[in-house]
């Protein structure tokens, strides 16, 4: 398996935010992710699907890790469950705490811009794609 062969998948903006979530794929802390049902159709983009292999790209789009999906499901926003909330990794310590987190992350302008749509916003009915995987390997950056 050559890293430079498989497709890519970016978590969150390149910036700060996508530094610390690949730091935390990256050590193992974070093994689960989230993502709005509605960006996928946006995108015109196939929800993942279990035993796939994608490229983790940090904020220069240099490739440094490869992930294995492990589950897959949609959910409505209200019942993402705590294992989920925590296996992300990011330090949450509540459901409630990785809600306000991520509607904070999809009522901000990028996404909102990514959407098309200025005035979009979360509810309990929302559907979110709840993806779980496991570090197959991190790269070498100096490669």
């Amino acid at each position: 398996m050559d890293v430079d062969d498989l497709p890519v998948v970016e978590f969150g903006f390149p910036g700060p935010l996508r530094d610390t979530l690949v730091a935390a794929i990256r050590s193992g802390a974070k093994t689960s992710t989230s993502a709005l049902l509605l960006g996928y159709e946006h995108a015109n983009e196939p929800l993942p699907e279990v035993g796939q292999r994608s490229a983790v790209v940090d904020s220069d789009g240099r490739r440094v890790a490869v992930i294995e999906v492990t589950d897959v499901r949609v959910v409505r926003l209200a019942d993402v469950d705590l294992e989920h909330a925590l296996a992300e990794g990011e330090g949450d310590e509540s459901v409630a705490q990785w809600r306000a987190g991520h509607e904070s992350f999809w009522h901000s302008a990028e996404v909102r811009a990514e959407l098309g749509d200025p005035g979009f916003t979360v509810d309990d009915d929302t559907l979110v794609v709840t993806k779980r995987f496991r570090l197959f390997r991190p790269t070498n950056l100096d490669e």
